[in-house]
C-alpha cells in the first residue's frame, strides 16, 4: 500500500510552484542514462526484538487466536512436522529464486522452522503459484497477493471462493496452503509478498495496526521479517505447543517458552496497547484502498487522524493516519499535507521502532527542500535516511532517497559527485520499481522539481 505513494507527492510537490528546469538539468536528461546492473540485498539475520517477554506474549496470543475481521479462532493450528514447499505457475526471476530461498534459509536459522523447498512437480504443504497480476487483481481486486487455506492451486481457490473450505476458524491443524502472487511486478513486491505470506501460511493469520516493528501490521512499513516476527514464529513452532490447543492452554505455555528462546526479554515491564476498533482500520482502508474519489478519501483520512486523537494514540498509528493524510490532501490543500508529514515524522522519530516509518514520510521532507531550492538540505535529509532504507531492505526508497540526492548535487553544480549518487540509485531502482520506463519516470518527476537557475550569490548561500 504504501510503496505506491512517493510519486504523486513528487508531481504535486512540482505543481506548488514556479518551477523551470535549467537547461543544465535538461541535457542530464533522464532519457540518455544507461542503467547499471541491480543491486540486491544480502542475506543477514534481522536484529532481536527489544520488546519484553511480557509484551511479546500478549501480541503472540492476539495474533494467532483473533482476525481481523473480529472473529476468534477456536484453537491454535500449525503445520505438524517438517513442512516443504513448491513454486509453481508463470516462471519466476532469478533474483526472485534467490530471494525465496534466502527467506527459508532465515526461517530454517531464526525461527527453527523445518522447512524446505522441493520440486514444482512434487506434493508440498505450501504452493506458491507465480499469476499475472491482472489475473489476481481481477479476483481479489484489493490484494497485492494472499495465502488461501486447504488449497494447492488457483483453480481450487476459485472455486472454493464461496465456501467452507476457505474458513481460517474451521482449521484444526494446517496440511495444505497455496500463496498466490504477482510474477510481472518489481523484485521487490515479489519480495515482499514471498516474505508476509509464507509468514501468514506459517504462523499468525492476524495484523495489528499498532505493531511498529511487525510485518505483521496492514500499514505495510515493514516489508521483510523483523526481530519480532521471528520470535513469534519460533515459538509458534516451540515444541511445546501443538495444533488444536485453546488461547487458555497456549499462554499457560508462553512465558518459559520465551524465558527460553528470548532470555534478553525476561527483564522489562508489560507495555500495552490500547486495542484498535474496527471503526479505524475500515476507515484506513476507505482512504487507502482502490475505491472512492479523492474527495471521499481525503474525507476517509481526516476522520482516521480524528479516532486516533479521539483515542489518545501518539503512537504509529496517529503517525501512519497523518501521513495518510498528508499523502491525500497533496492535491487540494498542500499546506494541510505539509502539516501532517510534519507531525507524522515528528511522532515517528520518538520511537526507535517507527525510524522505518519516519524514513518514509522524510522523502516528502527532501523534496520539498529540494523544490524549495534548499538542495543542502535535500541532501542532509537524504543521508540522514539511506542507511535506514538500506537496513530496512527497501530498494525503492533506498533508489529514491539517493535520487533526490543526485539532483540536489547536480543542482549545487557537482556532476561529477551528483553521476556517481545517481549511478547507485540506479542499480537500487531496477531491484525496487516495476519497470525501466517507471525508472525513468521516477527520474523525471525528480528533475522536475529543480527551481529555476539561481545567481551564483544565491547559490553558495543554499
Amino acid at each position: 500500500m504504501l510503496r505506491t505513494l512517493i510519486a504523486p507527492f513528487l508531481l504535486a510537490i512540482a505543481a506548488c510552484g514556479p518551477l523551470t528546469q535549467s537547461a543544465d538539468v535538461a541535457r542530464r536528461a533522464p532519457s540518455n542514462i544507461s542503467l547499471p546492473e541491480m543491486h540486491a540485498f544480502r542475506a543477514r539475520p534481522a536484529a532481536p526484538t527489544r520488546r519484553s517477554n511480557a509484551s511479546i506474549a500478549q501480541q503472540f496470543l492476539t495474533l494467532a487466536f483473533d482476525l481481523e475481521s473480529g472473529r476468534h479462532l477456536p484453537v491454535l493450528s500449525r503445520f505438524e512436522g517438517p513442512i516443504t514447499l513448491r513454486l509453481t505457475g508463470a516462471p519466476l526471476s532469478a533474483v526472485s529464486q534467490r530471494d525465496l530461498d534466502q527467506l527459508l534459509a532465515r526461517l530454517r536459522n531464526e525461527a527453527r522452522i523445518s522447512i524446505t523447498r522441493v520440486a514444482a512437480d512434487q506434493s508440498a504443504n505450501i504452493t506458491i503459484e507465480v499469476l499475472k497480476r491482472a489475473s489476481l487483481q481481477r479476483a481479489v481486486p484489493q490484494a497485492a497477493c494472499f495465502v488461501a487455506p486447504r488449497v494447492t492451486n488457483w483453480a481450487q481457490f476459485r472455486a472454493s471462493r464461496r465456501s467452507a473450505a476457505l474458513d481460517w476458524t474451521t482449521i484444526t491443524e494446517r496440511e495444505k496452503m497455496a500463496i498466490f502472487l504477482p510474477g510481472d511486478v518489481s523484485p521487490q513486491e515479489v519480495r515482499d509478498c514471498l516474505h508476509e505470506e509464507i509468514a501468514q501460511a506459517l504462523g499468525p493469520v492476524n495484523d495489528l495496526y499498532h505493531l511498529s516493528d511487525s510485518i505483521f501490521n496492514d500499514d505495510d512499513f515493514h516489508a521483510v521479517l523483523t526481530g519480532f516476527d521471528m520470535t513469534i514464529l519460533r515459538a509458534f513452532y516451540s515444541p511445546s505447543l501443538h495444533s488444536g490447543m485453546t488461547r487458555q492452554q497456549v499462554a499457560a505455555r508462553l512465558p518459559a517458552i520465551l524465558s527460553r528462546i528470548n532470555p534478553a526479554g525476561r527483564a522489562g515491564g508489560f507495555t500495552s496497547a490500547s486495542a484498535t476498533p474496527l471503526a479505524w482500520g475500515k476507515s484506513v482502508h476507505n482512504a487507502l484502498g482502490p475505491r472512492g474519489t479523492p474527495v471521499t478519501r481525503l474525507s476517509a483520512a481526516k476522520s482516521t487522524v480524528a479516532m486516533a486523537r479521539a483515542h489518545g494514540w501518539q503512537d504509529n498509528r496517529l503517525g501512519f493516519a497523518l501521513y495518510a493524510q498528508g499523502r491525500l490532501a497533496l492535491g487540494n490543500d498542500p499546506d494541510l499535507a505539509l502539516a501532517s508529514f510534519s507531525e507524522a515524522e515528528s511522532i515517528f522519530r520518538t520511537d526507535p521502532t517507527t525510524a522505518l516509518h519516519a524514513a518514509h514520510v522524510a522523502v516528502q521532507g527532501a523534496a520539498y527542500a529540494l523544490s524549495a531550492g534548499r538542495a543542502k538540505d535535500a541532501i542532509a535529509i537524504a543521508d540522514r535516511n539511506t542507511t535506514v532504507a538500506l537496513r530496512a531492505e527497501n530498494a525503492s526508497l533506498l533508489a529514491t532517497f539517493l535520487m533526490l540526492k543526485a539532483q540536489a548535487l547536480d543542482n549545487l553544480d557537482r556532476p561529477g559527485e551528483a553521476d556517481i549518487v545517481r549511478l547507485d540509485s540506479l542499480g537500487w531502482a531496477r531491484y525496487g520499481f516495476r519497470s525501466e520506463g517507471e525508472i525513468r519516470s521516477r527520474l523525471r518527476e525528480i528533475a522536475a522539481l529543480t527551481p529555476a537557475r539561481k545567481t551564483n550569490t544565491e547559490r553558495n548561500s543554499q
